[in-house]
This record gives C-alpha cells, structure tokens and sequence, in this order.
C-alpha cells in the first residue's frame, strides 16, 4: 500500500507572500567597496510540481456520458480514464456556485458564504456570496509559489455588484489569483451571442457566422497553453476550464444534432434502464446497484401524448449533441497539452458536473429558462411550435425536468436538491501518466469536491498557507485524497460530509446517508415549508449505492443520530439560519443586497457604455419608469439601437428601424409587445421619450406605454404583464448597439445606431 511518502514533503512557506527581498551583503561608501549586487530570484515552484489541467462541466448528471454509462458520446473523458483513473463516489453541492467557491478555496460552501448562486445572496455569513479573503484560492496560491494561472469559461463567484467595469476587481477571476481570464461572469450564457471578458475588458462580438462559446473557449485554452509553455517551458501551469455547457441554454449547431436523430424515442424511463445495465457492465457502479423510482411528479413516457413524445425526444437530442460537442473540444485541448513539455508531468482532473443535471426546464420543457427564474411554467403545446429552431440562437432552450433525472441514473432527484445523489454525485476522472500506473483503475473512496485542494496541494508539494496577503486563512477542510491516485485501496479519508441546499438537507457518515428533501426544483413554491415538519430518509449506502432503500423505520436510533449531527455540522459550517425562499430571493432591491445603484431614481448614460451587467442598473421591474433619449438624427435619417436592456431571455430595446423610434418589450420571450411610430423621425436634434405607468397591486403587472418624440405622441399601448423578479439572464445595459444576444429578431446584431446619441436618462417613478 502506498503512504503520503509517495509524495514529497510540503516545501513552500505557509505565510504568502514571501518577505520582501533584502540584500544580505556588505554595502560600503561605493559599489568598489561593496560585495557584489545581486537581485531578488523569481519564485521556484517545489522540484517537480506537475502542470494541472482541472476541467469542469456545468450541469452534468451521473449517467449522463458514456464514460459512465450514459447516451452521451465521451471519448475524451474515455481517453483519459484508460490513462488514468474514475471516481464513482464523488460529490458536490448541487448548485454551480457553491461547488465551484468550494472547488476553488477547499473549504465547504457556506465557510465560503456560498449558500447559493451569487444572484439570490442574503446578509448572512454563509448566504453572502462574498468570498472572504480568509478563503484564498487555489489559483493564488499556486500563483505565488511559481505557477502560471489561467481561469478559461465560466466564473459564478463574483458578487453580481461588483461585475460592472468600475469593479471592484479584487473578486473577479484575476484578483482570485489567476494571472489570465478569458469568459463570462454569471450563471450561464447564450453561446451563439456571449457577452464576454478577457482579463477586465469587454471582448467585441465576434464575426464569425459560425462561431459557438464551447470552441471559443477551446482556443482561448489552446493559445494560452501553449504561449505559457513557450514562454515558461520549466514552470508549471495551472489551467482551469469551466465550460458553459451543459448549463441551459442548450446550443448545438444542427449537424452535430442530426447525428442523434432517433437515439431517444424509447423515451426518459427505457432510458435510465439501459443505463443502468451500461454502468453495471463498465464496472462504474456496483453489479447489486437497483434503480430507483421515478422522482416525485414526474410523469411516465408512456403516459405522455404522441406530440409530447416528439418534441421532448428531439430536446435530449439537442442537449445529447450539445454534450458531446463540449466533449469533443475539450479533447482539443487535451490533444495540446499532450503536445506540450512536461506532458506526461500533468495531471488532469476532468469533472462531469458541478451537480446534477438541470430540472430548471420544469416538468414541460422550456423555451427561455428565464421563466423558471421568474416563477412561471411553460407548455409543451407552445414549444411543439418551436421544435425545428431548438438549439438555435433563437431559443434559451432546455429540455423537460424528466429527462435530468434520466441523466442522473441511477440516483433519485436532480441539481438543486442536495439530499440525495442525483443532485450531487459527478462523475470524475484523473489522469497522470507519470504517477498513476493502474491504467483505467476505478476508485471508490466517498469524496467531496472540498477534497481536490488539498490533494493538489499534496501533489505539489505546496504547504497550505496560514496567513496569505495579509489574512489569517480559514483552516481547509476538505482532506487529502492523494494515495488513492496511487492505491485503489488507499483508506477513506472522509468520514461525515453535510449537505444542504435552500433547506434540501443531507449527511454523510461512514456509510450511512440522511436524506431530508425540502422542495421539488419543478415546484418553485415553498412558502408553506416547514423544517421541523421535515420527513428524513435513511440509506445504507455501503450497501445501497444508488439510495435505493429508505431504512429509517427500522433504524430510527441511527437516524436521529445522523439528524443531531446534521444540525451540529450546520452550525459548525455557517448553514443557519435555514432559508427556503426561492422567486422572492432573486428580487435584489427587496432583499438589499449592496448595488452600484443604491437609492438612486434616475441614472444618465452615455455613448460607449456597453455590456453593462444588470446589477449594476436601475431596478425597473414593478414601477412606473421613463426612458429619455437625447438623439441627433442626421440628414437622410437614422438606424439601429439607441438603448436595450436584456437579450433573447428578457428585457426591451428603444431603436429605430426604417427611421421610426420603435419600443419592445420582451416579456421572457413569451411575447414582444411593440411600439412603433407610423413616420420617420425628422433630422436634427431630437428626444424620444418611453413612458412606463404601472399599474400597481402587486408584483408582474400591467400599465401604459407612451412612446414620444420632442413631446408629442407617436405611439402608445399596453403592457398586460411585465418580468417580476429576474429581466435577464448574463445580460445587461447597451448604449448605441445591441451586445449579446437580440432582444427581438427585427434586427441584425450588433444593430449599431448611424446617428448620434448625447444621452440616455432612466427615470424610475418619474412625476406625473
């Protein structure tokens, strides 16, 4: 059995930053008499210390891919397990946040203040979604002990206040240690329109007419790689890449749908049996692993109509091509990095998932993913319309909640519900060529994603630091899982891990699992929820590796001890208070979170500002507001794109096309009211004007829309419901063009206007 003396022993100092230099030589009246100069030395990484390559996938389920069992094609991630090795009982928190701020830092998301994603944050120590400086990362750490850091794709770790171009940037990816940033700073992101940043800088709207993100951040990943080993070829890198997909919306170009064409008629129930039968062939699940029933609400395929069955086969179509082709380009890069120096001296850590797959596509499908966001269900009836444009750019598409619980076989339940495995087992795979001899080895020690911080850091030989820039740190918590990359039979390292999620509870203790889900993810109402009311489950999951068997009637005296300890975790961790709320939370004004905006009820914008996230911006969902628009109209007239807030997801524009001032708004692309004047606007200095009058009495109403031009009506109407909680999803404020995806399809992007804008002023709750 191999020991921690497989690896070397821990070399770096535990305070970072080192002291400042100080010349340790005689210094006389002139350098003729002083010892000779010598300069402050670069840092040396520990002798040895292995490039990493840490890949994570967003929304990806157990028995999703092929390397496990699944309908998807891997060949990457199969690649990598014939050269390395898988981990079947790996684990993380159910949500893209918290995994990745535990990822990152190696402590539990609540030590973290990850509770949750960034936009439904509270003022609690565990629910702030500030990451405290006594939490360093990863990146930093390895960057001032002489690695070269470089953070490709998504970052879902900077509070949404602080993502406009003024910062602060202290909590972006470069001041998170990653010396580069090439990605996306929200939840997910259109990946036929992004908005994106490279380092601090707003990346202009590529050209290409078949570009797509998953490639974009293949060759950004490719380039830095390899301009690192060229410049650096004796320093290790570390390069983290998080992929958008499979996070909605599920964009795939159509031949790589067409490849799937039919694969999925059998429907979601065939489907998790065949998984199983796969999983138990391949080895990655135990022969006696029983698949569990059909989550609670989940309807059978065989009761579902022939229409329904069309349309919700043809959506795993489209989110199977988009897997697969997020597979595809992540080999790419794998393919560069086997290329490079110190190749086989690289260990690469490939996640399917940062929990389980999706369920926000409630139980019908849906065509914007917003409106999960905001509370209200879609119909299959109106998506059946849609069916040929799924996967396109004019969708935010994600397929049916039943279809993620089918990825996650053979658990129960799905992302977001953090009680059981479905929502938090992932499939992980480790490669190393120089160290791990048991080529296509399987390891069954129970982890959490806490768990690769400290493994990387043994690998490394970096000590992990007391003190960094200043800071006293947080102790890590997760521990070292080092000698099982070296021995299948390396003892467990973790004995209790905790679980929760918005009050889905579980615990984890040698070989036991409470399980206490509070809400299903397709039923966002929880109002009525009470966590002493709370039914609590009990697996032998030594045993039961699929949480098949609820044991808690005949093992209450170990269910009551595994509560106790939930609650004792809990209040170890930063877990209380408990807090169920789900729509309510995503409202920041209502729940005070800190905004650029602050009290403000006008804010005056300018030509040049763009992308500007929607945080940052007036809150202008359920009050009255006026848009007033300062424009110069040229001889001959004026087009394109005066202000728009918002995408193909939600939100409105105010343009001018064929010369007529034009408003939409884009109710979650549900409907696109539109307000158009019957004439050309005249040349010279004109103001438009958009006016909001709401009607009051509550949340998601109507009012009135006036659309002027120097004072005089040019068109007016009705709004009969506008967006309650959430206008856009990752897309924010433009002046003068139209960045990211469109608001409407009247346009061709980026829809620049030809005239001239002096201003632009919102006004919230303006007088009469």
């Amino acid at each position: 059995m191999s020991d921690v003396s497989a690896f070397a022993a821990p070399s770096t100092p535990s305070t970072l930053p080192r002291p400042d230099f100080r010349y340790a030589g005689q210094v006389g009246r002139t350098f003729q008499d002083s010892d000779p100069a010598t300069f402050p030395q670069p840092v040396s990484p520990p002798e040895g210390a292995p490039n990493i390559v840490l890949v994570l996938l967003d929304d990806a389920g157990f028995g999703q891919f092929s390397t496990f069992g699944g309908g998807v094609p891997s060949p990457t991630m199969d690649r990598l397990r014939e050269e390395g090795i898988a981990f079947n009982r790996f684990h993380t928190t159910a949500l893209c946040s918290p995994t990745r701020a535990a990822l990152m830092t190696g402590r539990n998301h609540h030590s973290a203040s990850f509770a949750g994603i960034t936009e439904v944050a509270t003022g609690y120590d565990g629910y702030t979604c500030v990451l405290p400086k006594s939490c360093g990362t990863i990146g930093e750490v390895l960057r001032q002990n002489g690695y070269m850091t470089a953070w490709v794709g998504k970052n879902h770790n900077t509070p949404p206040w602080e993502t406009s171009q003024v910062g602060p940037f202290d909590r972006w990816a470069n001041g998170l240690g990653f010396d580069y940033f090439y990605g996306f700073n929200a939840g997910d992101m259109n990946h036929w329109n992004p908005v994106l940043f490279e380092n601090r800088d707003l990346v202009p709207a590529s050209s290409d007419p078949e570009y797509h993100l998953t490639e974009d951040l293949a060759d950004h990943a490719i380039d830095w790689v390899r301009r690192a080993k060229s410049i650096a070829p004796d320093r290790p890198y570390f390069l983290y890449l998080a992929t958008g997909a499979t996070h909605a919306p599920h964009h795939v170009s159509p031949e790589w749908i067409e490849k799937f064409r039919g694969q999925f008629d059998e429907g979601w129930d065939v489907y998790r049996e065949q998984t199983l039968q796969r999983q138990k062939a391949l080895g990655v699940v135990p022969a006696d692993t029983e698949l569990t029933e059909r989550s609670e609400g989940l309807p059978s395929w065989e009761e579902l109509n022939d229409d329904q069955r069309r349309l919700y086969a043809r959506m795993m179509e489209v989110f199977a091509a988009y897997g697969a082709h997020v597979d595809h380009h992540i080999g790419r890069v794998i393919d560069t990095v086997k290329q490079l120096p110190d190749a086989d001296n690289t260990i690469i850590v490939y996640i399917a998932g940062d929990n389980g797959s999706s369920a926000e596509g409630g139980l019908e499908g849906s065509l914007c993913e917003n409106l999960f966001f905001n509370g209200i269900s879609e119909h299959w009836e109106d998506n059946l319309l849609a069916i040929d444009e799924l996967g396109g750019p004019k969708h935010f598409n994600h397929f049916p909640a039943s279809w993620a619980h089918a990825m996650n076989a053979p658990f129960q339940w799905t992302k977001q519900v953090a009680s059981h495995f479905g929502g938090t087992r992932n499939p992980m795979i480790i490669s190393w060529p120089d160290r791990i001899t048991d080529r296509g080895g399987l390891r069954e020690q129970f982890l959490h994603v806490i768990d690769i911080v400290p493994t990387l850091y043994e690998v490394c030989g970096i000590t992990p630091p007391d003190s960094l820039n200043g800071v006293a740190q947080k102790p890590i918590e997760g521990h070292s899982f080092a000698q099982a990359l070296l021995d299948a039979d390396a003892p467990e390292t973790r004995r209790t891990q905790y679980f929760e999620l918005a009050a889905n509870r579980g615990l984890y203790h040698d070989g036991w699992m409470a399980s206490a889900p509070s809400f299903v993810p397709w039923n966002p109402n929880r109002q009525n929820w009470d966590p002493d009311a709370a039914v609590w489950e009990l697996y032998d999951v030594e045993k039961d590796f699929s949480q098949a068997k609820d044991l808690a009637a005949e093992h209450p005296e170990k269910l009551r001890q595994l509560q106790d300890l939930w609650w004792a975790e809990a209040s170890k961790y930063q877990v209380l208070p408990l807090d169920w709320r789900a729509t309510e939370r995503f409202n920041s004004e209502a729940m005070g979170r800190p905004s650029l905006i602050g009290g403000r009820r006008s804010a005056t914008y300018y030509p040049g500002m763009v992308g500007l996230p929607d945080a940052a911006c007036l809150p202008m969902l359920n009050k009255s507001w006026r848009i007033t628009a300062d424009v110069e109209i040229p001889e001959g007239g004026a087009e394109g794109m005066i202000v728009t807030h918002g995408g193909l997801e939600g939100g409105y524009g105010l343009y001018l096309k064929d010369g007529k001032p034009t408003f939409v708004y884009n109710f979650l692309a549900l409907e696109r009211p539109t307000f158009v004047a019957e004439e050309a606007i005249a040349a010279g200095t004109r103001q438009i004007v958009v006016d909001f009058v709401y009607d009051g009495g509550g949340i998601a109403k109507g009012g009135a829309v006036t659309l002027s031009v120097d004072g005089d009506v040019v068109a007016e109407g009705r709004l009969e419901r506008t967006v309650p909680a959430q206008l856009s999803l990752g897309e924010g404020l433009d002046i003068g063009m139209d960045v990211g995806s469109p608001v409407d399809f009247n346009y061709t992007l980026p829809f620049a206007f030809t005239g001239g804008i002096e201003k632009v002023t919102i006004d919230l709750e303006p007088a009469a």
